[in-house]
Parts: C-alpha cells; structure tokens; sequence
C-alpha cells in the first residue's frame, strides 16, 4: 500500500498560506522529492515530474516576471495542467502571480504561500515527508542500545529477550523498545527503531509484571529512537545443529527492502545472554572498523599448517 501525505497536513505542519485552490487540499502527496520549476519557467516541460511538491522561489519568478504576457499565461497552464501535481509553494512571501492564482483555482490546485527561505523550506519539507512515507514495519522483539550499536532481539515468545534487556540496562546500556518495535526505513535504506507510544519505556518481566524502564533506572536507560545495525536471533539450543563457531560466515535477514547482520545465539540454562550480547555489539564494532578476529585467526593457522609442511619436506 502506497502512503500518503495530505496537503492539508503540509499546510498545518509549516503554517503555510492558502492563497488559491483550497479545493484541493485533501490531495495527495506520494514521493518526499520536491521539485524547482526552473526550465519550465523557460518552457521546457520534456521532464516534468508533476507528481513533486512544487516550489517557486525568488529565482524562478523573477524570471517568469521578465517573461511576454502570453508566455506567462502559457507556463502556468502547463505547470498546473497535471491531476498529479499535489500542491505549488511560493517561498520568500514573494506576491504570487494572478494568472497562477487564476489558473490554479480553476484546476483546484493548492498554492500555498511561506515566509521562509526558500532553501530552508525545501529541506524542512523534504524531512518531514521522508518520516511520513518511509516504508513502515512493527517486528516482535526487544530493541536496545549497546555500546552504540542498534541491536534488534528476536525469537519466540518465552526465550529471555525481556530478561536479557533487562540486564543489559542494568549494565548500563539503553531501552528503545520491548515487545513491539516500530521499525521505518529511510530513503538511504536505513532502519530506525521506535517503541508505539502506549509501551514507550515499558519493560514486561514474567512473574513480576510491567515496569518502567525510566522510572526505575532514570532517563539514561531509554532512549526514543535507534538506529538498527544488528539483528540477534535468539533461539532454543538444538543438540543436532551445528553452529558457527568461527564467526567467518555473516548471516543477513531482511527487514523491509534492507539487509542486516544477522546473529543466531543459542539459549540453554547457563549460559549468560547479556554478556554474549555485549561481546556481539563490540565485535561488530571491530569489524566495522577492519578488525576480523576470525579472519585473522585462519591466516595465522593457515601460515602455520604452510610453515609444518615446509619442515616435513
């Protein structure tokens, strides 16, 4: 399904002017690029992307202000001829042209008037309708902080992952979310985490019930938002499968239309969870920074098997 973004939300949002088209407030906005009708001022339309915010700022119309009467006439029929066209945004509280007044009314095409910079506007909009159409998913899992490194909890219901980030915050590290995590992909396929408002800082401990991550440890221990660099499966110990005990092979899942590592730990009584955790969140760490303990391990052994068989001959 195809998010939207409403006009009327835009207009609410930044405080705009409704200067003509109000009609068209309840029009959609689908893509977060926004576009600067510079050529099409001069008539060139070949590449139009009408399905764009449009801006015109001090560039674009004092150029059209130089232009023939007819000419005028003739650019704004175009720029306002598309039913995609969500909305026209005059910048700098600059007076906006009556034939794109008239125009415009007659299309039901907002145009919408900010005193803001041009450039400021553009990038403020472009943030707000990045978060707004990102690529949205809610995951089952525990998402947490540690040592800097965004690391999604996953398995079954019952594992430990509650337990686990409960001893991690213990430790000093933070709560993002428990049991339900908000997860939006951003335009560079990242992935940032959130917990729904109505568990935000909770933490559901069996046999002890919901507490309050925040209240209990203090507002070191939560943060709001995270992105997520690592996903750690934790799963029941199988006596039959074999796991990496090198760490040479990297698993990946995906979560929306992005990639991330991928780390399998298996659970059985005795084992310490939260510090296997921390020890997966700085070996990331080192990797990330060209620091492969697993390799390095297998070049030495190899050099030493090369170093035995050149004795022996």
């Amino acid at each position: 399904m195809v998010k939207k973004v409403k006009v009327s939300e835009l207009v609410n949002q930044f405080g705009l002017e409704v200067v003509s088209g109000e009609q068209g407030l309840k029009r959609a906005i689908t893509v977060d690029d926004l576009y600067r009708p510079g050529l099409e001022m001069a008539g060139y339309f070949e590449y139009h992307p009408p399905e764009r915010v449009q801006i015109l700022g001090k560039t674009e119309l004092a150029f059209y202000e130089m232009l023939p009467a007819e000419d005028r006439k003739d650019r704004m029929e175009r720029l306002c001829s598309s039913e995609e066209t969500p909305c026209i945004i005059v910048t700098r509280s600059w007076e906006v042209p009556q034939e794109l007044i008239d125009i415009s009314s007659k299309n039901q095409i907002p145009v919408l008037r900010s005193s803001m910079a041009t450039t400021i506007l553009s990038s403020r909009i472009t943030s707000f309708l990045e978060r707004k159409l990102a690529p949205t998913a809610t995951i089952h899992g525990v998402l947490v902080d540690v040592y800097g490194v965004g690391m999604l909890i996953t398995g079954s219901s019952g594992i430990g992952k509650s337990e686990t980030a409960l001893e991690l915050v213990k430790r000093g590290h933070r709560l993002i979310a428990d049991d339900a995590v908000e997860i939006r992909q951003t335009s560079d396929n990242q992935l940032h985490g959130t917990a729904p408002e109505l568990i935000r800082h909770l933490l559901e401990i069996r046999g002890v019930g919901i507490i309050n991550v925040m209240t209990l440890f203090g507002a070191g221990a939560i943060r709001n938002n995270k992105r997520i660099s690592l996903v750690v499966r934790l799963e029941a110990w199988q006596q039959e499968k074999q796991y990496d005990r090198l760490g040479l092979d990297e698993e990946t899942t995906r979560i929306i239309d992005t990639d991330i590592p991928l780390a399998t730990i298996p659970v059985r009584p005795g084992r310490n969870l939260a510090v296997i955790i921390e020890v997966a969140a700085m070996n990331f760490r080192l990797k990330r920074m060209g620091y492969n303990a697993a390799l390095q391990f297998t070049t030495k052994l190899t050099e030493t098997i090369a170093e035995d068989i050149d004795d022996l001959d």
